[in-house]
């Protein structure tokens, strides 16, 4: 009899998340993209998960990862980046009916105000902020337990 299959998760990440380690390393760290989809690699093989992590400066095709989801992925993770006010990203995360945690690598309330108010949040179960790129880990673990709650 085959094993079971790990559960799904997309990691999903918007604009200029591509230029972590370069861009404002006072504020967003260190941490290259590389780096990051590493640590949540290993963090999902140790939780019983597998990932599909990818990242899009284009808000259109950061939507249709989110729809491909229905169906393939038994969550998503969520760093919609400069995307955070988007309605078209909320109703696809709605749309879904997927359990969705956001996550960001700074403190969005301590930033600047527009930054403070996401729209993808109204789809999410929680929100992870401020925690740098550990804050995918917790992620990981918010979901792995929300995904072992349901079964």
């Amino acid at each position: 009899m085959p094993a079971p299959s790990m559960p799904r998760v997309a990691v999903l990440n918007g604009p200029n998340m591509n230029t972590l380690g370069l861009r404002q390393p006072q504020i967003y760290g260190r941490a290259t993209l590389d780096d990051l989809e590493a640590i949540c690699a290993e963090t999902a093989e140790q939780l019983g998960l597998s990932i599909d992590f990818r990242q899009t400066n284009a808000e259109g095709e950061l939507i249709s990862w989110v729809q491909e989801c229905r169906g393939q992925s038994a969550g998503i993770i969520i760093n919609p980046a400069g995307y955070i006010g988007s309605i078209g990203l909320l109703d696809a995360l709605l749309g879904v009916a997927l359990p969705v945690v956001e996550v960001h690598i700074t403190n969005m309330a301590r930033r600047e105000e527009f930054r403070h108010n996401s729209l993808v949040s109204r789809a999410a179960v929680g929100v992870i902020s401020g925690f740098g790129v550990g804050g995918y880990r917790l992620a990981l673990m918010a979901m792995a337990d929300i995904l072992e709650e349901a079964t």
